[in-house]
């Protein structure tokens, strides 16, 4: 099964487009968790998100389809958090969970390559490896077509997926995503080529394994994409912490309920203080607000 289909029946089982992201903050941390590591080195703040996002892990696989990692969290503690991060990508596919590496990649020829091959796998001396194991990944297609084939091929060899950044939810995006270009914006003529790209690998929910991140504080934006670009997923940024509500993430969808992907990071896994003891039913409690509120948009 490609991976549109995969993640479209993933989508249907938990009755929720709800995606948690995994974006670990050492200051955010339940204090039971950080008094076991106050030393407070880069080596056991990484094992402090070990614990953490494993437990949001366990506590989230039931609700939800879907989980973003994103990668810059670990990459700051090193080495250990590499490693940390690998362990959490290989327990969330353990769980059944549809995962997306958000690490934004974006090079040339053999660059790409590899970086595609760190997360869906290629040969590594004389062994066939996976660094950061992911069902897909975040891609900047900012180099052009050469620089996104690799992400393409890689991908698809493992019936994997990419999301490519088209309209960004910050709120600097407009500085260069909305510069006109033959009467349409940026973020537009990227939109269309990734429309192209998804030619010939549609899936049977008609929707392609290349994606588009398309943020919820951008909701015009979203609706005259949407309604262009009927077969492109779209993974939504923007929900919950960053602003955006069930009015700001409806455009995203398509008139059957599928096409979306919502994201929530930290109004999921960091609902309270640090000091709240009972921090794990209020993660629960959380994503099962934020996983029945998307599911009211889906009509499936």
């Amino acid at each position: 099964m490609n991976f549109s289909d995969r993640l479209a029946e993933k989508i249907i089982l938990k009755k929720t487009p709800l995606c948690v992201g995994l974006d670990p903050r050492w200051e955010s941390l339940p204090k039971s968790i950080r008094s076991k590591f106050a030393d407070a080195t880069p080596e056991a703040v990484a094992e402090a998100y070990l614990e953490f996002c494993s437990e949001v892990l366990d506590i989230v696989a039931p609700l939800v389809p879907v989980v973003k990692p994103q990668s810059a969290f670990f990459e700051n503690c090193g080495p250990k958090g590499m490693e940390v991060l690998r362990k959490l990508l290989q327990h969330a596919r353990s769980l059944g969970l549809i995962t997306i590496m958000d690490n934004k990649r974006g090079d040339i020829a053999s660059t790409a390559t590899a970086y595609a091959e760190a997360v869906f796998g290629g040969q590594v001396g004389s062994h066939e490896y996976a660094s950061w194991p992911a069902d897909s990944m975040t891609v900047n297609p900012y180099l052009g077509f050469d620089a996104v084939e690799p992400f393409l091929k890689a991908a698809r060899k493992v019936n994997g997926g990419i999301f490519l950044l088209v309209r960004t939810s910050n709120p600097g995006a407009k500085l260069f995503q909305d510069i006109e270009s033959s009467g349409k914006p940026l973020y537009h003529h990227v939109a269309k080529s990734l429309a192209k790209w998804n030619e010939g690998h549609i899936g049977e929910c008609g929707l392609g394994d290349a994606g588009a991140v398309v943020g919820a504080t951008f909701p015009q934006e979203a609706a005259a994409l949407r309604a262009e670009f009927p077969q492109i997923w779209f993974l939504v940024p923007g929900f919950g912490a960053q602003g955006g509500g069930l009015d700001e993430v409806r455009p995203s969808f398509r008139e059957d309920g599928l096409g979306a992907i919502v994201n929530s990071s930290r109004g999921v896994t960091f609902p309270t203080s640090p000091d709240d003891p009972d921090w794990k039913s209020s993660i629960r409690k959380a994503a099962l607000q934020s996983a029945q509120a998307l599911g009211s948009l889906l009509k499936i």
